[in-house]
């Protein structure tokens, strides 16, 4: 039957189209506007940011599945008023028990380095549900159904498809449509068009909306205990994969606090390895010892030394960090006042330069931040890791799992070597900066710039043109951005000056201007806070490179 108000129209606006500041006392910023919008219900509802939070991260599960998923991992950093602190939550899922490096040389040979990248033994315990069964439950204000609700409406009756979440579809799809990887369940969940989607066209994805509606009856038991765990080792099963209802059930998050690095009279406060938070850090503490603002912003010389900073400190950070248990350097070796001083006298501001790792022993990824009147903010970042994740999905209850176990090593060698319920390193990481004023500890901002090893980057660059250069949150995000890639190699952004690139080039940075920015240049959310929440309230900025939106009330 010819739909009368249906009309092709080109996804693509010509037009620069800045978006402006939001500032409202309850707030939330998503890469989807459904999920803020879902967020923004249930506070107009009485409940809290948390609240906000789960049913955002609920919601982008079915509005954003090229980035993350029921079978996800996630990670939070949230501030509490009445306890007046941060508190962490590490929600990243474990190797099933079986897993060792042996396992992997037997099945896939002894050439291989890390787990596959696809396929059922990519995957780890997923750890995003349970993520947002202890928030829920340390500290929501509304049912644990109600969060879900309306993820659960918008999976049985559908949604249409966005523009950049159709571009980055349509390019997943040559891989996984035609891989053997997933049996078809992947084809059968996310191309029911028998192609990728169109913009505009209307995706429905009621298995996920049974697993949403099976979650919530359950308080999340289900996935872990019941019957969604057995549909899940069942379906591993028959993949070839490894994982137990042990595996599921013994999983549990782990609140953690949050580690920080002092900035300008702020403090950057991020999750504790196995996340790569720390390079913010690393690099933050690095360019502490340049005097940033005393060079134009966007200039070769500020950018140079960002760029410069942020390469010693992934030297250090992809040499260095593992589970925690495993790990040979503790953070705070890695964070060390002397040996970052050490490791900044490295940096020559007239040249690019390749760094290996220093000693410091002496003798696509969904992003979403809420804030409520009382003073409540919630920074949340959630991740199938590479765009679909494994490729698989369980067909009962729409579990589109994530790859997170390809980021293990199988060298014995390695602090990063697989091993039995052990976390592989992780690339997602929420932020957030606080201030001590007469000693007490402030909260000032919940960030997030999501995007694989480009987190770190973003948050380094869009903090510094806040602190240094005084611009605005939406003004920081929605400025041009680098990224590193390997030895001299970097991109930047098609905005990016031409002086500055060629500035750039001329100091040996291999430089290449690229267009597209959904992954290559992350994509982020901002909440800042402008006072007293229930009198002057936040300003909130959400990022153009991602079909998000900032919302208040």
């Amino acid at each position: 039957m010819t739909n009368t108000f249906m009309k092709t129209f080109n996804p693509i606006n010509p037009y620069a189209t800045p978006r402006l500041p939001l500032f409202a006392r309850h707030a939330v910023a998503t890469s989807h506007p459904l999920a803020a919008q879902a967020g923004l219900h249930m506070m107009m509802r009485g409940g809290n940011a948390v609240d906000a939070a789960i049913a955002s991260a609920a919601m982008l599960t079915i509005t954003e599945p090229v980035s993350n998923g029921l079978g996800s991992d996630a990670f939070c950093i949230l501030w509490d008023p009445k306890t007046k602190a941060l508190h962490g939550l590490n929600a990243s899922g474990r190797a099933p028990a079986a897993w060792d490096a042996a396992y992997f040389k037997r099945k896939y040979g002894q050439a291989q380095t890390t787990p596959p990248k696809r396929g059922i033994d990519s995957v780890t315990v997923p750890g995003a549900v349970a993520g947002w069964m202890a928030m829920s439950e340390r500290f929501g204000k509304l049912p644990f159904a109600d969060l879900l609700q309306p993820a659960i409406d918008v999976a049985e009756r559908g949604y249409l498809i966005p523009t950049v979440v159709q571009q980055k579809w349509a390019a997943a799809a040559p891989e996984l449509g035609a891989h053997s990887i997933s049996q078809g369940s992947w084809n059968k969940a996310f191309l029911p068009w028998g192609r990728a989607p169109n913009v505009g066209e209307l995706f429905q994805f009621k298995a996920a909306a049974r697993g949403l509606r099976s979650i919530a009856e359950s308080k999340g038991e289900s996935f872990y205990q019941g019957a969604m765990a057995e549909a899940l080792v069942a379906f591993s099963k028959a993949q070839g994969g490894a994982m137990t209802l042990a595996d599921l059930a013994h999983f549990k998050p782990e609140w953690v606090t949050p580690i920080s690095q002092e900035y300008g009279g702020y403090h950057l406060h991020e999750i504790p390895p196995n996340g790569q938070g720390l390079a913010a850090l690393v690099a933050l503490g690095i360019l502490k010892h340049f005097d940033l603002a005393s060079f134009p912003v966007d200039s070769v010389a500020s950018t140079h030394l960002q760029i410069e900073a942020m390469k010693l400190a992934f030297a250090d950070i992809y040499r260095y960090v593992a589970e925690p248990s495993a790990m040979r350097v503790t953070s705070e070796q890695l964070l060390d006042s002397a040996y970052l001083q050490g490791r900044a006298k490295l940096i020559d501001a007239k040249r690019a330069q390749s760094f290996g790792a220093g000693n410091p022993v002496r003798g696509g990824t969904v992003y979403l931040t809420t804030a409520d009147e009382d003073g409540m903010m919630v920074s949340f970042i959630q991740s199938n890791y590479m765009g679909f994740g494994s490729g698989c999905v369980e067909p009962n209850f729409g579990i589109s799992l994530q790859n997170r176990g390809h980021g293990f090593h199988l060298n014995p060698a390695s602090e990063n070597c697989v091993a039995p319920r052990k976390r592989p390193f992780h690339t997602i990481i929420p932020a957030f900066l606080t201030k001590k004023v007469n000693g007490i500890l402030d909260p000032v901002m919940s960030f997030g710039v999501m995007g694989a090893n480009m987190q770190p980057q973003g948050h380094i660059q869009t903090l510094i043109r806040m602190l240094d250069y005084g611009q605005n949150p939406q003004a920081a995000c929605d400025a041009p951005r680098w990224r590193l890639n390997a030895g001299l190699e970097i991109n930047v952004e098609a905005s990016m000056n031409a002086s500055t690139v060629q500035g750039l080039k001329d100091l040996g940075h291999q430089t290449a201007v690229i267009n597209d920015s959904y992954q290559d240049f992350g994509a982020g959310q901002f909440i800042w806070r402008m006072g007293d929440p229930k009198i002057e309230g936040y300003q909130v900025a959400s990022d153009p490179r991602r079909d998000g939106q900032a919302v208040g009330f």
